[in-house]
């Protein structure tokens, strides 16, 4: 299996092994707190399927009906994993909020706080593999699953507070800390939401990205100058357009030559997937 799914592998099987312990013991022991966040641990396996496929789709070659190949699809189903998030926010508020307002009380035992702690260091192994390889591979999709772990780890952690705050007399406890965790999770989901529309609409990159841009295509000898560079993002990799001037006693060949190794020394730069480069004769105004 290829690096970029292993995350995604671990992902599905370790949400499906979580989701049905805390929901069977939830029904087991009557914990409402322990069946929704299995049903969490169930909609991540959802939202891994749906990263998986968006690797997948994404990694494609480009075709007749997506000529610059298919790189958008990895931020437009990472931006769906945003969205994801957010509902996923606005339920763990509105239970928060319901169980401030009506209450309910269990007899909370340590099976059922062992099974939190489990789910907490489970979730957050899973967080920190995700966040790893996607930096590594530059996948949106992983780093967007990533933080759909920490959101299911901290709301075990909500969990594992309520619990405590039950057995020790405190009924609230479990709410405050849901509220908490919602809010994490809005911000989150809109940091994962804003930067994948970037991406989505032809964001340009940020100045000093331009700026290395530019110092690696005046490092290739007789580079005199460059002018109108334009980049933006296809996906999440950029698309680069710029000119260079060079000397006017070089040869057409010797010319075309500078504009291949500019071109070849951007592409080198992670962040960017393919550069076009136009000579301009020093001193020759089109």
């Amino acid at each position: 299996m290829e690096e970029i799914y292993r995350p995604i592998g671990v992902s599905i099987a370790g949400n499906v092994v979580l989701s049905l312990i805390k929901v069977i013991v939830g029904l087991m022991y009557s914990s409402i707190a322990l069946i929704s966040d299995g049903v969490h641990s169930l909609s991540d396996v959802i939202t891994s399927v749906i990263g998986y496929a968006g690797i997948k789709i994404s990694s494609k070659p480009p075709d007749r009906s997506h000529p610059f190949g298919h790189s958008r699809f990895e931020p437009l189903v990472a931006f769906l994993i945003g969205e994801a998030l957010l509902i996923v926010a606005y339920e763990i508020g509105r239970d928060a909020v319901y169980r401030i307002l009506h209450g309910g009380t269990i007899q909370v035992n340590s099976i059922m706080l062992g099974v939190t702690v489990l789910s907490i260091l489970s979730k957050e192994a899973m967080f920190r593999y995700s966040v790893y390889v996607g930096k590594k591979l530059n996948s949106q999709i992983l780093i967007a699953d990533a933080y759909h772990h920490r959101s299911d780890a901290l709301s075990s952690v909500a969990v594992l507070v309520g619990l405590v705050a039950q057995r020790f007399g405190f009924g609230y406890g479990d709410s405050l800390a849901g509220l908490v965790v919602a809010l994490f999770l809005v911000r989150v989901s809109f940091d994962i939401i804003l930067r994948n529309l970037g991406y989505l609409t032809g964001q340009a990159p940020p100045f000093e990205v331009c700026e290395r841009i530019k110092k690696t295509a005046l490092n290739v000898p007789n580079v005199l100058g460059v002018h109108d560079l334009r980049a933006h993002y296809v996906g999440n990799k950029l698309h680069v357009e710029l000119h260079v001037e060079v000397p006017p006693e070089l040869t057409l060949k010797e010319a075309h030559d500078i504009s291949e190794e500019v071109k070849k020394r951007i592409e080198e730069i992670p962040e960017v997937e393919v550069a076009f480069v136009h000579v301009d004769i020093k001193g020759v105004t089109e």
